[in-house]
């Protein structure tokens, strides 16, 4: 029996030279220690043989079939088999793997250059927290104390929620009769800025913004806007419409044509509704446009006085232009996507054509 065990070893050590790879390893494997492999049918012999026998004959078993594991791991992990080898060697003709590379958002696209122009004009770009308070949003900003827009129907009111951290990370500490809540647009936010420097100054303002309204193909509660802000002592509507013509031509790569009409906004006046041609029916009317012809963009117009006194300063010595452009909006116009869900959905499927 020990004879006939040592044979069954030698017999694989003679066999694992001639594998070619990992398949014919494993076969080799099972033909001799499977359940009823060679070996395996070798040692249930060992109950055939003498009581007295059986220890001895049992621990030399054992050390057998420990060698023959050794063999087959030895084997595979080292890779002796020709083919295992081949596989091992680098080949510089072999053509690379492409690894998959993510893209930035369209969103984020677009901000970024619009950035990247606005740099080149000398305006700051500026940055402000995302939860903000009742005064900031509205009450700095010339809103009546009964306007609609502090109901709970359109913004996100904050209950017991105390900010300790600004979006820059220094430490903040905000009156006990603040109340808190997700910013509704950006403008608030610009009075903090108007606060902190002195005129004549220019920025402009990239950032997300909250609604509480029901969604829709044209509505979202997330969505990002960009404020510019310009205050110097001589700024008049022209150089308002060249500011809107300025970020279109940049967004579209070329003119786009745009009309501003009356309209009332409390944190400027005079104030206008500032349109764009569509840019998917080319002013000939479609469903985006509401067969108009026209989307409207954004609003805008100068400082009420109100809102420079709340920013501390003369509005007597000063003069400014505000616009506040819905970034998700152009975004669609642009790329032609008629639903504005599928901007924050997560879906890789649309986010990969950009």
């Amino acid at each position: 029996m020990q004879s006939l065990l040592q044979n069954l070893k030698n017999e694989i050590e003679e066999k694992v030279k001639a594998i070619k790879d990992d398949s014919d390893l494993e076969k080799l494997r099972l033909e001799y220690l499977s359940r009823k492999g060679k070996f395996t049918l070798t040692l249930k012999k060992i109950k055939e043989v003498a009581i007295a026998e059986r220890p001895a004959l049992g621990k030399i078993a054992n050390d057998v079939k420990t060698e023959i594991e050794h063999i087959f791991e030895q084997t595979k992990n080292s890779g002796s088999a020709s083919d295992l080898k081949k596989e091992k060697i680098y080949d510089p003709t072999v053509p690379g793997k492409k690894n998959p590379v993510g893209s930035l958002h369209p969103v984020t696209k677009i901000m970024q250059e619009l950035n990247e122009v606005f740099k080149s004009l000398n305006f700051e770009i500026y940055e402000d927290n995302e939860i903000t308070t009742e005064e900031q949003a509205f009450d700095n900003l010339n809103f009546p104390p009964d306007h609609p827009a502090r109901e709970s129907m359109d913004t996100y009111w904050i209950k017991d929620v105390t900010p300790t951290f600004r979006s820059d990370k220094t430490a903040i500490k905000l009156r006990g009769k603040d109340k808190f809540c997700l910013r509704p647009h950006l403008t608030g936010n610009s009075v903090n800025y108007m606060r902190k420097h002195k005129p004549p100054f220019r920025f402009v303002y990239p950032g997300r913004v909250f609604r509480s309204e029901a969604t829709d193909a044209g509505h979202e509660k997330c969505f990002y806007q960009y404020e510019a802000l310009i205050v110097d002592k001589n700024v008049s509507l022209s150089n308002g419409r060249i500011l809107i013509k300025t970020i279109l031509e940049c967004v579209f790569g070329y003119e786009v044509k745009i009309r501003m009409r009356a309209g009332f906004f409390p944190f400027v006046e005079p104030g206008f509704e500032i349109d764009m041609e569509c840019q998917i029916c080319k002013g000939k009317g479609c469903g985006i446009c509401k067969h108009d012809g026209w989307v409207e963009m954004m609003p805008g117009g100068p400082p009420h006085k109100n809102v420079f006194k709340a920013g501390g300063i003369d509005s007597k010595k000063w003069q400014g232009f505000y616009i506040n452009i819905g970034l998700d909006r152009l975004v669609m116009m642009k790329h032609g996507i008629n639903d504005i869900r599928l901007m924050h959905s997560g879906d890789l499927r649309f986010l990969r054509q950009f």
